[in-house]
């Protein structure tokens, strides 16, 4: 986000940077033991997701929700499901941001997610 939104700083002016821009930052576990930092290392066993249900009565205009790699659109479609988001929520599955994902220079990365979220 600091290269599209040039949010800098402490995590909370780099939050309140993606609220004045319109967006919410919120993963799609609120919980999950992983041994390790790669995405494959979680134990789905364990993986509780977020409620969206209640983000969604609390936060009606909610456009889109991008999903920062595969795993965590799997993991979405697994634990929650699209059916539970209004027909006007769009669902953008997103190059993941993570220096293990090599497979797209950071700089095609970086056009996805400006598409994704219109800041030109």
């Amino acid at each position: 986000m600091r290269d599209l939104l040039a949010a800098e700083g402490s995590y909370e002016q780099r939050c309140d940077a993606l609220l004045a821009n319109g967006i919410a930052l919120w993963d799609v576990l609120a919980e999950s033991v992983r041994p390790g930092s790669m995405d494959s290392d979680i134990d789905m066993d364990t993986a509780r997701p977020n409620d969206f249900d209640s983000l969604l009565r609390k936060c009606p205009r909610i456009e889109r929700v991008c999903f920062n790699g595969q795993k965590a659109a799997q993991m979405f479609a697994k634990f929650v499901g699209p059916q539970s988001l209004a027909d006007a929520i769009a669902l953008l599955t997103l190059p993941s941001t993570s220096p293990a994902y090599a497979a797209m220079p950071y700089e095609e990365k970086l056009v996805h997610w400006r598409v994704a979220l219109d800041v030109i």
